[in-house]
């Protein structure tokens, strides 16, 4: 079907121009639907994904159409930059004690959780399938160790929670790959790309949804959804103002899709839905170290194995402030403080630089080429021993500590000292500050040196409207939003720690959820 503009941009309700306050879009205010289908898919990532498999799959008579607002080549949301684990369980009762423990203090309802290990625990197969639909290889184990998983909070029980990891190849972005594969084979679903949801289409007392307000090419068209929309369009990780707002941080950039910006949340939000978890990458997801450059719009993840150790991070004070070779990954960067999980403290120190000499340059790349936008995605070729990203100015270079200090605008006294301190620890093969290992304590002692700076980094965020295991939204009071539903990472049920491989599977669940109810709801007259 064509797409037929509006004619003007104050029909839809966007904006009272008298007021300046937002006010919902009603049935009412549409002159003219450009587009129609039977369920209107809003983000094509993972959870978007399977929401139409599912939805054609139980009605394949059904017209299904996906709106994204980023071009088709940068579609798939942060699915297709993740590290790819599927947590894969066999044990119900252990899965289930395992989430409640890991959800304190803020508990997922027991009837959610209860359906949520039934599902976990039969969904395998669904996933070899969609992997073999396609000619796909479906891995059990990802080769994070014997079992294939790593059990980030064993004292929670997850060695009883998690039988075993798992993913489709290739790796990177094989998982989204496969279900992209599986949504191209089915004819009766559209897309259409670079078109940004603005606004739900409501009925203002019954709040029931018809459709949606879009953006295409900057102007605003009305698309009718006949039986139900889905909300998969994703967090807000480059939303600054939201980062301050729900955790607090002053900085904070996106390793995933730079299309999060908490366009969800505002849409659910105005449209009367009770909101939870927004808080959840200040809980779960831990703030990562990452390296951010001009003309990028997110960051690089910094190398998460290292086969060198002649290096050191510095905060503001121009002192470290940490064991910086812990394998702080293995738990999703939380640490244990007075018996209790929390972030690392790279988002309380900054600015924060990352010091090292000739050693380390040359042994490995300062990045990991997996779970980025820049390296999967954009496809930047970071040299294996980092001169490239030398030549740019993007790592400074210096023949002494202290002219390196001049160069990043630290004391070239303090510093030095630092570097000294550090290495006289290296010569005693004893860390007193901070613990790090005899293994790890490797002098900085070969010009020249370097330099790069490290700003927290967001994998993704997990607030939303609160919704069942059935992806059916809530207001405030408890009611239902007729014919809205929200899968994946907006609205995500995870709260306080995350176990490696949960996030995909809950994609998933969600997304199935959300298709099958949306397709099955009547249509609207």
């Amino acid at each position: 079907m064509e797409v037929v503009l509006r004619e003007s941009s104050d029909a839809a309700g966007l904006q009272d121009q008298q007021t300046g306050v937002d006010s919902m879009a009603s049935l009412q205010s549409v002159t003219h639907w450009a587009d129609e289908t039977d369920v209107l898919i809003c983000g094509y990532g993972l959870a978007g994904a399977t929401a139409a498999i599912e939805a054609h799959d139980l009605d394949p008579g059904a017209d299904i159409l996906i709106l994204e607002k980023m071009p088709e080549a940068s579609a798939g949301g942060n699915s297709r930059v993740s590290g790819q684990s599927l947590l894969i369980s066999k044990n119900k009762e252990a899965l289930k004690s395992y989430q409640r423990a890991m959800s304190q203090p803020n508990p997922i309802p027991e009837d959610m959780l209860d359906a949520w290990a039934d599902r976990m625990v039969t969904l395998e197969p669904y996933i070899e399938a969609r992997a073999v639909e396609v000619g796909a290889t479906y891995l059990h184990g990802t080769g994070w160790s014997e079992r294939g998983v790593v059990l980030e909070f064993p004292e929670l029980g997850a060695a009883e929670a998690v039988a075993h990891t798992a993913t489709i190849l290739p790796v990177p972005s094989g998982v989204w790959l496969a279900f992209k594969a599986n949504v191209e084979k089915r004819s009766r679903i559209r897309k259409r790309f670079e078109t940004r949801v603005l606004d739900l289409i409501q009925d203002p007392d019954t709040l029931e949804v018809f459709g949606v307000v879009a953006e295409v090419a900057g102007e605003r068209c009305y698309i009718r959804a006949r039986r139900g929309v889905v909300m998969c369009t994703g967090g807000f990780e480059n939303n600054l103002d939201m980062h301050r707002n729900y955790f607090g941080l002053s900085q904070a950039h996106p390793l995933g899709t730079p299309g999060n910006t908490g366009d969800g949340l505002r849409i659910l939000q105005k449209a009367g839905a009770d909101m939870w978890h927004l808080r959840n990458q200040g809980q779960s997801g831990g703030i990562w170290p990452g390296f951010r450059f001009p003309g990028k719009d997110t960051v690089f993840l910094r190398q998460l194995f290292w086969q060198t150790f002649s290096w050191i991070d510095v905060g503001r004070d121009d002192q470290r402030f940490f064991d910086e070779t812990w394998e702080w990954q293995l738990t999703h960067y939380k640490m244990k403080s007075q018996g209790e999980w929390i972030d690392t403290p790279h988002h309380r120190v900054l600015p924060i630089h990352m010091i090292f000499d000739e050693t380390t340059r040359v042994h490995n790349p300062l990045i990991t080429k997996v779970m980025t936008w820049n390296a999967v995605v954009e496809n930047y070729p970071w040299s294996d021993d980092n001169s490239a990203e030398v030549a740019k100015g993007w790592i400074v270079r210096a023949d002494s500590i202290e002219e390196l200090a001049t160069k990043i605008g630290r004391n070239p006294l303090e510093l030095a000292a630092t570097v000294r301190k550090y290495n006289e620890a290296c010569a005693k093969g004893v860390d007193e500050e901070f613990g790090r290992s005899k293994e790890t304590l490797y002098a900085i002692d070969k010009p020249p040196y370097y330099a790069i700076e490290i700003v927290p980094a967001i994998v993704c965020t997990g607030g939303g409207a609160r919704r069942n295991i059935e992806s059916e939204v809530f207001t405030p009071e408890g009611g239902k939003i007729p014919r809205l539903y929200e899968a994946g990472e907006l609205g995500s049920m995870f709260s306080n720690l995350y176990q490696n491989g949960s996030y995909l599977t809950e994609a998933m669940i969600s997304g199935r959820a959300a298709g099958r109810n949306a397709v099955q709801q009547g249509v609207h007259k």
